[in-house]
């Protein structure tokens, strides 16, 4: 066998080597956005099941936020007077404006309490003074869709939470309740946002609830299969071209 034969043979070992564990690793990361994509499907037709349906009664809410039910993006409706000197406030961007959103707590009738997103303030509005028309008393009556808090912050990226100035980068309810002076065992488990009824004033501005989940799975999918297809051919024409030139040697 000549030398040049032995590199040949050499020369298609390495290719198959380095290729072949490419090959998988491109058709396993298509499978899986394929079934990403499955799921983010499921998990948009649920929530517009949801979003059609009639508001359930906040204690429904919780008896099946309790029985380990997903809650989130549920209509729920609930009354309680807000105790505006406890307010929260989540930094946040809305219609290209950055502001606040306003968490504010909800006393209900059984003494128990629930933070409800009112929605949004500008950045020179954060100062309740400053939007007094929009400090509702009494009893209040608020529809919005229930939503679940995350467990721990997102990601390290995300700064932590700033009690002191009153500035939330995450939406720590734990954190929210005890920097509010409220015993968390008597605070709910969830929030609500509230809808877009107008408040006096003007503000807050309710009914800011995003759902706008991204769909690109199936984008990413045809990526992942496309460069293992691409992968293929050069090999398919690497091995005849060698062939080829054997052929004419």
């Amino acid at each position: 066998m000549s030398i040049e034969r032995k590199g040949g043979r050499r020369s298609a070992w390495v290719l198959l080597a380095f290729s072949i564990p490419m090959l998988l690793i491109l058709l396993a990361l298509g499978t899986w956005q394929v079934q990403r994509l499955h799921w983010k499907e499921g998990l948009l037709a649920r929530i517009d099941e949801r979003l059609a349906a009639e508001p359930a009664p906040l204690d429904e809410m919780l008896g099946l936020y309790e029985r380990g039910e997903d809650i989130d993006y549920s209509p729920t409706v609930l009354s309680g007077t807000f105790l505006h000197d406890r307010e929260r406030h989540y930094l946040a961007t809305w219609k290209g404006q950055s502001g606040f959103f306003v968490h504010t707590p909800l006393r209900l009738s059984d003494g128990k309490y629930i933070f409800v997103n009112r929605g949004f303030v500008p950045y020179d509005r954060k100062d309740p003074a400053t939007r007094l028309q929009g400090q509702v008393g009494g009893e209040t009556e608020i529809a919005g869709l229930a939503r679940m808090a995350p467990a721990e912050k997102p990601s390290f990226l995300v700064p932590d939470n700033d009690l002191a100035k009153n500035i939330f980068y995450w939406k720590d309810l734990t954190a929210m309740a005890r920097s509010a002076g409220l015993e968390q065992a008597e605070v709910y488990p969830f929030y609500v946002d509230a809808n877009d009824a107008p408040n006096p004033g003007g503000l807050p501005v309710g009914g800011v609830t995003l759902i706008d989940l991204p769909n690109n799975h199936l984008q990413y999918a045809v990526t992942w299969y496309g460069l293992a297809f691409a992968l293929v051919c050069v090999l398919v024409a690497w091995f005849w071209r060698r062939n080829d030139d054997r052929g004419q040697a």
